[in-house]
């Protein structure tokens, strides 16, 4: 089906919201947009609808084709199709075409979503040929991310391409173009643009969402799913997404305990791919007494029960992961006391440890409140006990919780472990320090009954009152050293 008048509408108004100074410039569009004739028709003259695709890979790079018909070197585009659905699916469609880069090997950015980077009205030369006479387009132009660090190789249409170059943002042949491209600051890094909720009731069952079945208008139609949607320009975050997600399809639930648990990734209804933030969240009632405003249903079910339901095998194994981590009804095992000489076992305790260094090489440490159990008035690093989950789990839950950072687990790595006894007879702890290269957010007091500020510190001038282990750990992490113990 070819995309609706006011399906495109929409795109334009948008788009002219964020640009009001172009009103003039596209009047031609907004006018071809009121006339009888199908403005997305090759047919339809002096002007009709185009669609490109602006490929983006990690380093920052425009992918640009040479075309034999008009001799230019510009990104992939072209005329709307019959089959078209949306603009934004004729510009996946050409850049397959004419480059061979599939919809899942692409990914919407954060900035723009599935709104258009640009919106351009050009001559095209008459072509005698053809019997074509000189005419305009108004080319939408929508911006994608590689999914992957490696850009493929393009397979280029022969019959109308001839060749393919990466340019950088500011090399962009198109001046319009360029224009937006370096005003957006687009750093072609993937991130999530979708969050959705694992809702758990604390016992070990997991409430899902029944998809209405209507292939082509909504995602995994018919399956049984997670709640949550898309980001949109207005939301500040992807906590916000969800909350106004689930505001729309279960006004009545509240859920507790919400915090960030992993990144996933689905496929969208055009192919894209698309990373999920999925968070966490505890809810003990009864679904049947909540309004839903969108689907069929919403179940409880205990992770036995995921083989007989139509749900995605990604779905399934965050469920599942989710279950072996949290026990029902579990509890930490606490030590036994050490006995003489070592003679009886001695369970150690793990404690995880977030190493930030920001773009001067500092590094992140929070001041404890005076009246804190451990370490009252002292720096120390953000820093948590590991219960029932991965120490990674433990790490992103408490980096949101204490801090709100919204940190992928796929950013994390082991940095430093150092093996300590706090004083004879205590039980021996197993400090993991982990490094984030990268995360998202400002560094806030959430728990202002445990940390006091937030600091970043030069590692050759940390602050005095610092809980020795962590200054060990940082000294260790500067020289490049994996393993300290103190107190043994």
């Amino acid at each position: 089906m070819t995309p609706s008048r006011s399906q495109i509408r929409g795109l334009v108004n948008d788009y002219l919201e964020r640009h009001p100074v172009e009103n003039g410039h596209l009047q031609p569009l907004v006018s071809a947009l009121e006339e009888p004739a199908d403005p997305t028709s090759r047919s339809t003259l002096p002007g009709h609808i185009t669609c490109s695709a602006i490929v983006i890979d990690h380093d920052q790079r425009v992918l640009h084709i040479h075309h034999r018909a008009s001799g230019l070197t510009i990104p992939p585009g072209g005329h709307i199709d019959p089959d078209d659905r949306t603009p934004l699916a004729t510009a996946l469609r050409e850049v397959h075409e004419e480059a061979g880069i599939a919809a899942g090997d692409l990914c919407l950015t954060t900035q723009l979503l599935d709104g258009p980077v640009d919106i351009d009205i050009h001559n095209i030369a008459a072509r005698p040929s053809t019997g074509e006479p000189e005419h305009q387009h108004f080319d939408i132009r929508f911006a994608f991310y590689l999914a992957h660090a490696v850009p493929p190789q393009p397979a280029l249409q022969d019959a109308e391409v001839s060749g393919a170059r990466w340019l950088a943002l500011s090399e962009v042949t198109s001046p319009t173009l360029r224009a937006k491209l370096l005003q957006a600051q687009l750093d072609g890094q993937p991130e999530p643009v979708n969050a959705s909720a694992l809702i758990h009731d604390g016992a070990g069952r997991y409430l899902l969402h029944l998809r209405d079945h209507k292939p082509g208008l909504i995602w995994e139609p018919g399956a049984f799913a997670l709640l949550g949607g898309g980001r949109t320009h207005d939301d500040q975050n992807l906590e916000n997404t969800l909350l106004r997600e689930l505001s729309e399809e279960v006004p009545d639930l509240r859920l507790e305990d919400l915090a960030p648990y992993a990144v996933e990734e689905a496929t969208s209804i055009d192919g894209l791919r698309v990373p999920i933030q999925v968070f966490t969240g505890s809810w003990r009632g009864n679904p049947d007494r909540l309004r839903l405003h969108e689907g069929v249903l919403l179940r409880w079910f205990t992770p036995d029960e995921l083989d007989r339901l139509r749900l995605s095998p990604a779905t399934r194994a965050l469920i599942l992961r989710h279950a072996a981590e949290n026990l029902p009804d579990g509890e930490p095992v606490a030590a036994p006391p050490a006995g003489d000489g070592g003679s009886r076992t001695v369970l150690v305790g793990v404690g995880v440890h977030l190493h930030l260094q920001d773009d001067e090489g500092r590094v992140l440490l929070g001041l404890r409140h005076p009246e804190s159990r451990y370490a009252g008035n002292t720096w120390h690093y953000l820093a948590g006990r590991c219960e029932q989950e991965s120490a990674i789990a433990c790490l992103v839950r408490e980096a949101w919780e204490e801090a709100g950072l919204l940190i992928d687990p796929a950013n994390v790595e082991l940095a430093h472990v150092v093996h300590i006894v706090d004083s004879p007879g205590e039980q021996p702890l197993m400090q993991l320090v982990f490094r984030a290269r990268r995360w998202k957010g400002t560094p806030e007091v959430r728990e202002p009954d445990k940390c006091l500020t937030w600091r970043w510190w030069p590692p050759h001038e940390l602050p005095d009152r610092l809980v020795p282990y962590a200054r060990t750990a940082i000294t260790a992490i500067t020289e490049g050293r994996p393993y300290s113990q103190l107190g043994w």
